[in-house]
């Protein structure tokens, strides 16, 4: 556990050499450092120092009062900074990668960005019932407590592989990622109401987009019902110079499983490109 100099408390796994450039990943909405630690981690800690973090409220990290990205983005990079005072690069995959972005936006100390079926825009479709339900304050604790108890095992794996879809949940990630833990009450509720805040902060973020001048590597599926790209990473890349799209043919929402290579390659890119941009001599 890492206490930040602002009071919160996050906690950070740490993997490879401590003298390797420093890598940050930050999981998506309902996760936790299980869902890094499956593939993406041991992928790259040969030539990282990869920091694996649980956002406040998943995982081991308390919950924060403030549940918004900037509150999270700040925390987590106070926390990161607390370990390692070198320049970062910042990985963030789906919600996470919503935070990665916002992080971003809020301080130049970042080497370079990786976003992983990253949202970055508003979107026209309203929230799931579900969603709109688990927030309100009352019945949201009864739904909550009554969707853990009674929800069956087989409702959640089928959950699980739709995230994956059109690919397999990969043999021993359900055990290592223990999804049942994502709807433990506190957490389901909190997920939904910042799945319902997302909108407004996405569209609040594009605005903003014109000041990101570091390196940044977007992947992002083909076939990514979850996150669209038609509706995120192409108008990102279209709206931000330095970004660099790679759009992987049939892959779903889980990229950082399912082409784990081509997430590890965008990192050592993204690597690169932030010691050219540093060093342009």
């Amino acid at each position: 556990m890492v206490k930040t100099p602002s009071g919160a408390v996050v906690h950070v796994e740490a993997y490879g050499s401590k003298e390797a450039p420093p890598v940050v990943l930050i999981h998506g909405a309902s996760g936790s450092t299980y869902d890094m630690t499956f593939s993406l981690a041991p992928a790259l800690m040969d030539s990282h120092c990869v920091y694996v973090i649980d956002r406040p409220g998943f995982g081991h990290s308390p919950r924060m009062k403030d549940e918004s990205l900037a509150a999270q983005a700040r925390v987590l990079r106070e926390a990161i900074q607390t370990l390692d005072s070198r320049s970062a690069i910042v990985l963030g995959q789906s919600y996470g990668g919503a935070v990665a972005l916002e992080w971003a936006l809020q301080s130049d100390d970042l080497a370079a960005l990786v976003l992983v079926s990253s949202p970055s825009h508003d979107w026209e479709t309203g929230h799931p019932l579900l969603h709109r339900t688990l927030a309100e304050p009352v019945i949201g604790w009864w739904a909550s407590e009554l969707i853990h108890a009674l929800t069956p095992q087989w409702v959640i794996a089928k959950q699980l592989a739709e995230v994956f879809a059109p690919q397999e949940v990969p043999e021993g990630y359900a055990d290592h990622f223990q999804p049942r833990n994502s709807i433990h009450p506190p957490r389901h509720r909190q997920n939904a109401r910042q799945r319902i805040a997302l909108k407004a902060e996405m569209a609040a973020m594009v605005r903003r987009y014109d000041t990101l001048t570091l390196p940044i590597e977007s992947l992002h599926g083909t076939a990514d019902v979850i996150v669209p790209d038609h509706v995120h990473a192409l108008p990102f890349d279209a709206k931000v110079a330095s970004n660099a799209l790679t759009r992987l043919d049939g892959i779903g929402h889980m990229p950082h499983h399912v082409a784990t290579e081509a997430v590890v390659e965008a990192v050592k890119r993204a690597s690169s490109r932030a010691a050219t941009h540093c060093n342009p001599d």
